[in-house]
């Protein structure tokens, strides 16, 4: 078993995107069952389907599209430092993190059977509310991750951050699906 877990950790060593990937499709889901936990759900009540989509895109939309951005900061701005760590973490809040955010939420809706018009709607309902708590949780945890953890373990130190923000998109998101449910009940109560 030592083997096994020193080639893997050798492996993920030689190719952090995997490490990346890893720890999303890992975090994201439980970010999302302690959502679901927090809105009175159980094991027996729990929405598994949810966690699996969470899964399957923090694997493998969010990890890689982040691990590109760390790549390309560092080559943009490759000196050390506080200073340069503010600059990317603005620079990022500005450009990946609305990016991310509106691919999220599309591809979320997505991945829950919506049509393309529906997607586009829960981008234009949640992109701006998500993105305005974004400004104040995101930059202050990048300055720190670029200013002092090492580049091979930057995507996973926003992925454990990410638990914390994941379970506010999980809220949002949830929070819509409840609101559409209203909307719908409201429709066949005066429909009736």
């Amino acid at each position: 078993m030592v083997v096994v877990l020193s080639r893997f950790v050798a492996f993920t060593n030689k190719h952090p995107i995997v490490r990346g990937m890893i720890s999303y499709a890992t975090i994201w889901p439980v970010s999302n069952f302690i959502q679901q936990s927090m809105a009175g759900k159980n094991f027996e009540t729990f929405d598994w389907m949810t966690p699996l989509r969470f899964s399957i895109y923090g694997g493998l939309f969010t990890a890689p599209t982040l691990y590109a951005w760390v790549r390309l900061a560092s080559i943009i701005w490759p000196a050390p430092g506080l200073k340069t760590a503010v600059t990317k973490a603005v620079i990022e809040q500005m450009t990946y993190g609305p990016a991310a955010l509106i691919c999220f939420y599309f591809g979320m809706s997505l991945l829950e059977g919506r049509t393309v018009e529906e997607a586009i709607e829960t981008v234009k309902l949640k992109f701006l509310p998500s993105w305005q708590v974004g400004i104040f949780f995101w930059p202050v945890l990048q300055t720190i991750n670029f200013a002092w953890v090492p580049e091979k373990n930057r995507v996973p130190y926003v992925s454990a951050c990410s638990l914390v923000w994941c379970c506010f998109l999980s809220y949002m998101h949830q929070l819509q699906l409840k609101n559409q449910e209203k909307q719908e009940a409201i429709k066949q109560a005066i429909g009736n």
